[in-house]
């Protein structure tokens, strides 16, 4: 049995979950989200928690379970609290600012670099090296935190660059160290 798929999900106070046959809404005081379900699970919830079940044992069943039941606790978790991805930039001159719809960088190249913020998502910059995306989508918010750090990646001599909160950067040895 899968050890994720078989936990129950609870339903905190303040989110709605309407289950149908193919799809499952869940509706919180942040937003609400939808989940298209697969035939081999099937997902009840009563008494204030979610359950999902599969229908046979094979190996795409199994995956399937273990899947579904992380999809919907993601979602549950995103319209009652929602996620955060933060980002530092390390490097002299390195900036960012919001301006309307779209993130400003520069990064060190000869022009500004535009970032246009998706649909559902908020960016936010408290200081010119620090950036944080949030939204109710946990798949969302990792995409476009990947999406700004793939701009300018840290690289590995000094370590300049855009890099997640807490990331450690492997440094290598430069030049100096070769005799």
């Amino acid at each position: 049995m899968s050890r994720i798929g078989v936990k129950a999900i609870v339903i905190p106070t303040g989110v709605k979950v309407n289950v149908t046959k193919s799809v499952i809404n869940v509706e919180g005081p942040k937003g609400k989200l939808e989940f298209p379900l697969n035939a081999r699970v099937e997902v009840v919830a009563e008494n204030g928690s979610i359950n999902v079940k599969r229908s046979g044992d094979s190996r795409a069943d199994r995956a399937m379970h273990g899947m579904t039941r992380a999809m919907i606790a993601n979602m549950i978790q995103g319209v009652s609290e929602g996620y955060e991805q933060k980002l530092e930039m390390i490097g002299v001159g390195y900036r960012a600012q919001l301006q309307g719809k779209k993130l400003v960088l520069q990064l060190g190249f000869s022009h500004p670099v535009d970032f246009p913020i998706p649909e559902g998502i908020t960016v936010e910059a408290p200081k010119p090296t620090n950036i944080i995306v949030k939204g109710i989508n946990k798949q969302r918010v990792g995409q476009v935190a990947a999406n700004i750090r793939s701009l300018l990646p840290p690289e590995p001599y000094k370590g300049k660059g855009i890099r997640y909160a807490g990331e450690q950067v492997r440094r290598k040895a430069g030049k100096a160290m070769a005799k």
